[in-house]
């Protein structure tokens, strides 16, 4: 998939390399009798794995924004290069963030939570309006890539909302509270955060030619059916 034409499964590699490290903190988490170095060093690659994953996630959107807002200037200067050395970037950051969240007190580890995961979220709304007003004036792009382009912004907006807003969102309420009451909240925001690897399945799948497109294509289509038998006839 990786061609020097079109370097997006860069990110999507990275991203899926962050879900597979996720699944096997994951098991260390829930085995019995793990030594505290050994979790340790997990708990920080776990961290380092969630924080990449949100960001390689922004990395897909704005590839796919920077397709259909900017092809021009984005294809003079879209380059494998490039893209191993913002995945080289995305590493280190994450493995800083988690550093950060691992060796500060417990109230200020739910402001800092909210501080490194609530950027990406109105860049991601960016991405996707910009990309929705750029679509008619674009010529370049052929009808199925645009579906596709759209279809794979709204699915990480969504994935964020829904999977990592609710934990930044309890992580601020204990910060004001100065308290860990709700137990439950915390345990169902972080539940939300758990399934991120398997939501990222269905991202996978959107950035994929095929079956996909046709569904897309026959929603649109239902769409302009619909559009058609509502308008009134001349």
């Amino acid at each position: 998939m990786v061609r020097s034409d079109h370097v997006a499964p860069i990110y999507l590699i990275n991203l899926l390399i962050t879900d597979v490290l996720q699944f096997c903190c994951m098991i260390v988490d829930v085995a019995p009798n793990v030594d505290e170095n050994i979790y340790f060093i997990f708990y920080c690659i776990y961290f380092s794995a969630l924080f990449a994953s949100v960001y390689f996630m922004v990395c897909i959107a704005l590839e796919r924004y920077l397709v259909i807002a900017h092809p021009l200037w984005y294809r003079s200067r879209r380059t494998i290069k490039t893209s191993v050395a913002v995945c080289v970037l995305v590493w280190v950051l994450s493995l800083v963030c988690a550093f950060l969240i691992f060796f500060s007190g417990v109230l200020i580890r739910y402001i800092i939570f909210p501080i490194l995961l609530l950027p990406p979220f109105p860049l991601l709304i960016f991405f996707l309006v910009g990309t929705l007003k750029a679509l008619s004036a674009t010529i370049s792009v052929r009808s199925d890539e645009k579906r596709r382009i759209v279809g794979i912004l709204v699915l990480v907006l969504l994935i964020y909302t829904l999977l990592f807003l609710p934990r930044i969102i309890w992580c601020l309420k204990v910060f004001n509270d100065n308290t860990l009451e709700d137990l439950r909240l915390n345990s169902l925001s972080f539940i939300f955060v758990r399934f991120s690897p398997v939501a990222d399945l269905f991202l996978y799948v959107f950035m994929r030619k095929g079956t996909i497109d046709k569904l897309l294509a026959s929603v649109c289509c239902c769409r302009m059916d619909s559009n058609d038998i509502s308008s009134p006839s001349v």
